[in-house]
């Protein structure tokens, strides 16, 4: 007998290669928006600049103070910005870190989103919202001191999102890779996550046979146009999937190691992925049998090594630069953040155990094994 919930996100999706040039400043419009605020990396301003040039002077004040984790310095000061130009919605254009950005401006001022992903992040449709703040004693957002603080909440979905294959061209090969596995972890988490269900199986699952498609097309042409729309479908299903189902084990050891040593973020979850299937498909047969058929493998932990190795993402986690002393800490902080419903127990032992052979690169027993 089926018996689940599933509660559908509102959102907007605008889909379609050349849509952000086409049409962004008519779903500006109906948004019925007059002050916005440009929210950017110093790297992607001149595109986001050139996008929202229709708005004229709509755009009332540009953001492009974005760091990884949503330091709270950042955030605080992205606040300030909007409040004092009295902004009245926000325009995120890059990747999840931007997009993080502007999550917090709506966090505390209910400013409405408007967001035109770059990468494969998937954030722009889910109510997540992260912010990474430090300890009274701590002298570094990259130190221990540092810890990442997650919450859902509906004020930070998006209003629209314009998905445009063409900005994500210009993305190199190495971190369309790195995203795009990022954006599989979703996929792969939502089949044990605390709300899973079966409209958001159905989502991952296909996300996963989409992104499993685009990443090798594309890392054979960067500039592949349709490999690009397939992955950037697939992040959309992987986001979708993920903001339904909720973050379980793989996402709060990433979150852990990303607000504690400020590593990459997408490259962190690619890394840390085959160790935790590894770990929890045994203890979820079906689950495990759906990744497969999506991944067009018998044995998908394998697969999705091979995927990495082929794309060229660093084999473990020391390659980001973490040190093998902070294993233990990382452990203890991933813990008591685990679902109880987890497939599996994961003890602090246990996680540690996933985050040493991330570490390593030396893996856990396949899980068909």
């Amino acid at each position: 007998m089926l018996d689940f919930h599933y509660e559908a996100l509102p959102g907007r999706v605008v889909f379609g290669a050349g849509a952000a040039r086409r049409e962004l400043a008519a779903e500006v419009e109906r948004l019925d928006a007059h002050r916005v605020l440009l929210v950017a990396t110093e790297t992607e301003e001149p595109l986001a600049r050139e996008l929202a040039a229709p708005l004229g002077e709509r755009v009332v004040a540009v953001f492009t103070s974005v760091r990884p984790h949503v330091p709270l310095p950042v955030a605080e000061a992205a606040r300030a910005l909007a409040l004092s130009v009295r902004a009245d919605a926000v325009l995120s254009v890059g990747g999840g870190s931007t997009t993080g950005t502007a999550k917090a401006v709506a966090l505390t001022t209910g400013l409405p989103i408007l967001a035109v992903p770059t990468t494969y992040a998937g954030s722009e449709v889910t109510p997540v919202w992260g912010l990474t703040e430090r300890s009274a004693s701590g002298t570094s957002i990259s130190t221990e001191d540092a810890h990442k603080t997650t919450g859902t909440d509906p004020v930070v979905l998006p209003r629209t999102v314009i998905y445009d294959a063409e900005l994500t061209v210009s993305l190199p090969a190495e971190l369309s890779a790195a995203s795009g596995l990022n954006a599989l972890a979703h996929c792969v988490e939502a089949f044990w996550a605390p709300r899973r269900n079966p409209i958001s199986s159905l989502a991952a699952e296909d996300g996963i046979r989409a992104l499993a498609a685009g990443l090798p097309a594309m890392h054979a042409d960067p500039a592949d146009l349709a490999a690009r729309e397939q992955l950037l479908y697939g992040a959309y299903l992987a986001g979708s999937a993920f903001a339904v189902a909720g973050s379980g084990l793989h996402h709060k050891i990433c979150h852990a190691l990303g607000g504690a040593y400020d590593l990459p973020h997408a490259q962190t979850h690619a890394i840390v992925l085959p160790e935790v299937l590894a770990f929890n498909g045994p203890a979820a047969p079906d689950a495990l049998a759906r990744i497969a058929r999506a991944l067009d493998t018998g044995d998908p932990v394998a697969g999705l090594r091979a995927l990495s190795h082929q794309l060229g993402i660093p084999r473990g986690l020391r390659e980001l630069g973490m040190t093998e002393d902070q294993i233990d800490h990382a452990a203890a902080l991933a813990a008591p953040a685990v679902p109880a419903d987890n497939p599996r127990p994961a003890d602090e032992a246990a996680i540690r155990e996933i985050i040493h052979a991330a570490w390593a690169g030396a893996p856990l027993a396949s899980a068909s094994s």
